[in-house]
């Protein structure tokens, strides 16, 4: 897998030494980052363990154990980059074990809740289609966590977030451990948060951001992504990845799903004419046999034109059952609603969703097009991907378009559409009405 690279918000320069199985940078890189951010800021780690990692490689071969840390790493790169606003860094230092920091202000109970979030992220199942593999596999992760310390520098921090993973080995059924001996325990707080969500849903107060979308070559605006926010009154801001992993752990995905797609919905309806909104799919929706029913009803309650609704479903949401997500999905796409597979490149890819599912769109990971402009190998990828598209009938979005030679590639490639912060960030429903003006629409 040719993954992504270092990625940092803020949008300082890639490291040049990137792991060849994942694209991550490796521990040298990891090193000379937290020596960097400690003369300004002090730096969040927290260091990701695969503890089953030994036993796939014994049972599956060192091919399917390659191809479940190439997995993780897509994850961790995905989950992170659903959560931070500021500068964060990702790292594989060897075998299974990863290293994650992050650069703005954190509560330690913020901290502790992207922990956990990463951890249900990282335990989900991993396709069938692995190498080796015989039945679906699933990851045991142990993760250290601390908060750096004023001008703490790379061996510090790393040596204590180490001596706390071993520490985190020895104490069965753990699986988050904080650098200054603290267990993270199910218990009261745990329980708090969870009926904070379920408030927080009742109060319509988890907020909707838009990310633009824009077609190619014209550059042109053709609509957004709806993405969820929480702006926990203590915790500060939890991203789609800590709050879906939340509501998983309170069994409330698909009221947290329907809600937001209702308000996103309802928010959209007021856009000028042409412009599409695109809606997540969680594997709880999928799951739902009455999944079709109760989305066009939300859609025909809303007054937003379901022809100009397009649903982003990724291959996890995918793995339960296919034959109902088929069925699901064919009957919305036949009322004229659009269909997206959606983080192509991001996890093992399953080639045979792109003959079972009615597709519209292959939306790339950003970890598809991270690396085109410097490595042919990446390049050639995306060139057989978008070329089997187009043997499809399927169109291209390209995720994580962060400059001009990105934008400039996807498009002499065939790419049709792409998203990414060169042109513009999530932003409010008003902002995404004055910046939709300001195009001319």
């Amino acid at each position: 897998m040719n993954g992504a690279g270092p990625v940092e918000s803020s949008g300082e320069s890639r490291l040049a030494d990137r792991d060849a199985l994942t694209g991550l940078p490796g521990l040298e890189a990891a090193r000379r980052k937290i020596d960097a951010w400690a003369a300004r800021a002090p730096a969040h780690g927290l260091l990701l363990g695969l503890s089953r990692l030994p036993a796939i490689n014994l049972a599956y071969g060192s091919k399917a154990g390659d191809a479940v840390i190439a997995e993780a790493a897509a994850r961790l790169v995905q989950f992170a980059g659903a959560e931070f606003d500021g500068s964060w860094f990702a790292a594989r230092l060897g075998g299974g074990t990863f290293l994650l920091l992050a650069r703005e202000a954190l509560s330690r109970e913020r901290w502790e809740l992207l922990g956990e979030g990463l951890a249900q992220a990282i335990a989900r199942p991993i396709a069938r289609s692995i190498p080796g593999a015989t039945a679906t596999l699933r990851l045991s992760p142990r993760i250290a966590l601390l908060r750096g310390l004023p001008g703490e520098g790379a061996e510090s921090l790393l040596d204590r977030l180490g001596q706390t993973m071993a520490a985190l080995e020895q104490r069965s059924g753990r699986r988050l451990l904080w650098a200054d001996g603290a267990i993270v325990r199910p218990g009261h707080s745990a329980a708090k948060l969870e009926a904070d969500l379920l408030h927080a849903i009742d109060r319509d107060e988890i907020d909707i951001l838009f990310q633009p979308q824009f077609s190619l070559p014209a550059d042109r605006l053709t609509g957004a992504e709806a993405l969820a926010r929480w702006n926990h009154p203590r915790l500060g801001r939890i991203g789609a990845g800590a709050l879906f992993a939340l509501a998983d752990r309170a069994d409330h995905v698909a009221p947290l799903s329907q809600h937001i797609a209702r308000k996103a919905l309802a928010l959209a309806a007021g856009w000028p004419d042409g412009l599409r909104l695109s809606l997540n799919v969680t594997s709880a929706d999928v799951a739902a046999a009455n999944y079709a029913e109760t989305l066009l009803g939300v859609v025909a309650a809303s007054g937003f034109p379901g022809a100009r609704l397009t649903l982003e479903v990724t291959e996890q949401a995918l793995i339960g059952d296919i034959g109902q997500a088929r069925r699901i999905l064919t009957q919305l796409a036949d009322t004229g609603i659009r269909i997206a597979l959606d983080d192509f490149g991001a996890g093992f890819c399953n080639f045979r969703y792109l003959k079972l599912l009615p597709l519209h769109y292959l939306k790339l990971d950003r970890a598809m097009v991270d690396g085109i402009t410097t490595d042919a190998r990446d390049l050639a990828v995306l060139r057989a991907i978008v070329a089997m598209a187009g043997a499809l009938d399927l169109e291209v979005i390209a995720e994580g378009i962060e400059d001009a030679a990105q934008q400039a590639l996807v498009a002499s490639e065939g790419c049709g559409y792409f998203q990414g912060f060169i042109r513009a960030r999530p932003m409010a429903s008003d902002d995404f009405l004055t910046f939709a003006a300001s195009e001319g629409l």
